[in-house]
């Protein structure tokens, strides 16, 4: 009887080393490796509006898609942008490289087809695909004359009655950081949008010459003010912050642009915040996160240039607590109305370009 059990135990142990042996080894899964980004800025952050807005896009994507990111300001300086890029094409650690605005474009076309093994985003204009071996980069526009064309309805609608001697017109104001397409495609919305709602509105424009400067913003805004207007659009970047200043002590309007200007200043001057009634959002932030989650999924469609506009929630209205307060119901209906009637393709916003 012991025999035979020793037998059985030596026969399943024999049994437990063979399978052992014949059994595949696991192997081990690598780790993914996560997506490197570069986010090359022409200019500075703390603009509370443009750049501003394309860092929140990549900071949103570390925290939910989980990607490295670096930021690298190359000042306010054009002669240095180029190099910048240069620079930073050839000796940082990326798989995709992230720049924006109409200056860089011609840079990166002649620095994308050098790495034909990395990806590029370029936002707010595109690279000239038909010069060829650009099948490396991905562009994104921005419809910003459909967002500017609510807030020149909004402008219109809230503007207080015509001052004595402005030939009983309503007045309201923008200015531009510089007079280029992509700001005058902001301007033409706006005048469309307010002579819709009143043919008859004078929209005064001037331009500032660039988008750093919020002492010039804020003396054409108070001249703007003297000519009758009582809310002023900013697109002029960080110069636009002068309007702001000027909105505040003069007790007049402002309307923001990029990012939810009004919110941005709330926590610093919260009183100027209460003069920031909307903002017309460029939704940079919203527009990079979104061609970051699309190349993670391998659905990203590079090579060519995309246009994000109400639709694709690309551009807007901020509807903030300041515009939940100031805004009279029947504004708000005219304002959405107005949205409506883009998506339908009932209004059709002129453009610049």
């Amino acid at each position: 009887m012991r025999k035979t059990v020793y037998i059985l135990l030596v026969l399943a142990l024999l049994a437990t080393a063979v399978a052992a042996c014949g059994a595949p080894k696991a192997t081990p899964t690598p780790e993914k490796k996560a997506l490197k980004v570069v986010l090359l800025i022409n200019g500075v952050l703390g603009d509370k509006s443009f750049f501003d807005s394309a860092q929140r896009g990549i900071d949103r994507a570390v925290k939910e898609l989980g990607i490295q990111a670096k930021t690298i300001e190359a000042g306010t300086d054009p002669a240095r942008w180029e190099a910048a890029l240069e620079d930073a094409a050839a000796t940082e650690d990326y798989d995709i490289l992230i720049c924006g605005t109409w200056q860089m474009n011609d840079y990166l076309g002649k620095v994308a087809p050098k790495y034909p093994d990395k990806k590029f985003f370029i936002f707010d204009t595109s690279v000239d695909y038909s010069k060829g071996n650009l099948g490396n980069v991905y562009s994104v526009l921005y419809k910003q004359n459909e967002g500017s064309y609510l807030a020149g309805v909004y402008a219109a609608m809230m503007t207080q009655k015509p001052l004595p001697g402005m030939n009983d017109k309503k007045v309201i104001g923008v200015i531009g950081g510089m007079d280029i397409p992509v700001i005058n495609d902001f301007i033409v919305g706006y005048k469309q949008g307010a002579r819709d709602v009143d043919p008859e509105t004078q929209v005064i424009v001037q331009y500032s010459g660039g988008w750093n400067d919020p002492a010039k913003g804020k003396e054409i805004t108070l001249a703007m003010y003297e000519q009758g207007a009582d809310i002023v659009f900013n697109v002029a970047g960080g110069t636009g912050m002068g309007i702001f200043e000027a909105a505040e002590e003069q007790n007049r309007y402002a309307i923001g642009v990029d990012s939810d200007q009004a919110i941005i200043v709330k926590d610093t001057d919260p009183q100027q915040a209460e003069r920031i009634l909307t903002s017309m959002l460029k939704n940079v932030d919203n527009s990079l996160f979104r061609a970051l989650k699309l190349h993670l999924e391998g659905k990203l469609v590079y090579g060519q240039a995309e246009y994000l506009g109400i639709a694709e929630g690309g551009v807007g209205l901020a509807k903030n607590e300041y515009y939940e307060k100031y805004t009279p119901t029947d504004v708000k209906a005219r304002v959405e109305q107005a949205e409506k009637d883009i998506l339908e393709g009932k209004i059709k916003v002129d453009t610049a370009f």
